[in-house]
């Protein structure tokens, strides 16, 4: 068991999104599921019915996730996200259409919502490697172009980075 893992809270449909996590980046699994148990009125919160699915337990890429049908109380916000690293722009755009498909939205500079609410950053890797230049130019013609796109794109900031 991993000492620090995401736990993400869902009003209802927690094994919907991983069902739909886990056709996106098709190497996860599902580890176990539990469902709520009968506690007397006096001691129940409110929550989904008896016997309601209340966690799944699941794992992409070999980080263990939990989540939880909580619930309408808390709504996820941007102020969490999950990078995704990618090496290629067929990776980026496979990542990006899966995830922004049946309902998510884009929004800029890599950043997106899925249908689920949940924030993710579709980033190539080549983006931290010119960032991490010596050079503040480039740094900043890549950033500049990285401002003005949606989804990144791996080609224009290239261009940045070599453009004098």
């Amino acid at each position: 068991m991993q000492k620090i893992s995401p736990f993400l809270w869902f009003n209802d449909n927690a094994e919907a999104a991983v069902d739909f996590y886990i056709s996106v980046f098709q190497d996860g699994k599902i580890l176990r599921k539990t469902h709520y148990a009968e506690v007397p009125a006096e001691n129940r919160p409110p929550c989904p019915p008896v016997g309601t699915m209340m966690t799944v337990e699941f794992e992409l890429f070999g980080q263990n996730y939990t989540a939880l049908n909580g619930g309408p109380i808390f709504k996820f916000n941007e102020a969490i996200s999950f990078v995704v690293s990618c090496d290629t722009q067929e990776e980026v755009d496979r990542y990006w259409d899966a995830l922004t498909a049946d309902g998510g939205k884009p929004v800029q500079c890599g950043w997106l919502q899925d249908k689920f609410g949940v924030s993710w950053q579709i980033v190539p890797t080549v983006l931290a490697d010119l960032m991490a230049s010596s050079d503040p130019a480039l740094c900043s013609r890549v950033t500049q172009a990285m401002l003005k796109m949606i989804k990144l794109d791996i080609a224009t900031l290239q261009q940045a980075a070599a453009s004098k």
